[in-house]
């Protein structure tokens, strides 16, 4: 569904392809901050993720970035900022190119800094944790310790033994971030 800020985004060159003209992801954002608010994010991220059909892997990773950008703003509700994150979870499972998956897993830790993602949204993640490549593994690990929920210790503490190094830094760090969440809640409790 196409809104008038969508349009008027796209008319000014601000759109997500116009993002590439007009110097990059950073002034599309700057626009929807400062002409529409909340709706021209939001149609913004729907302009991204109908250009996310497009058969180019460099633009579809462009578009993750630029959706990627918008989390970072901090300024979506929580609900949008999950169900965004389940997309990303999806396209980062499913597509099979190495580009787009890096940017959807970036895109999804930078909602984890932004927003507090729960375990259920992106479990399948953890589902799937063996079949990523070692450097996408370590933004899958760092998600999961982010979400502070306890039913990804299993999971995490596997990959304390991995081959690669940077991947058993990052499990490592993701355990640092559970026991710090487990010692938050002793002391609260």
């Amino acid at each position: 569904m196409r809104t008038d800020a969508d349009t008027d985004a796209e008319r000014e060159g601000y759109g997500v392809r116009g993002a590439a003209r007009a110097g990059g992801r950073r002034r599309t954002v700057s626009y929807a901050l400062g002409v529409e608010g909340y709706q021209a994010l939001t149609a913004l991220i729907e302009s991204a993720w109908r250009e996310l059909n497009s058969s180019d892997v460099s633009h579809r990773a462009l578009c993750l970035d630029a959706v990627s950008d918008l989390l970072e703003t901090g300024r979506l509700t929580q609900d949008d900022a999950d169900r965004i994150v389940e997309r990303l979870v999806t396209v980062a499972l499913s597509d099979e190119g190495y580009q787009v998956r890096e940017s959807a897993l970036h895109a999804v830790c930078t909602a984890s800094t932004h927003y507090t993602l729960p375990y259920r949204v992106v479990e399948p993640l953890a589902v799937g944790a063996d079949g990523f490549e070692p450097i996408l593994l370590e933004y899958v690990l760092g998600v999961l310790g982010s979400t502070h929920d306890l039913a990804v210790l299993p999971i995490v503490e596997r990959f304390l033994q991995h081959p690669q190094s940077g991947v058993r830094r990052g499990a490592a760090d993701a355990m640092r971030e559970l026991q710090w969440s487990l010692a938050s809640q002793g002391d609260t409790g």
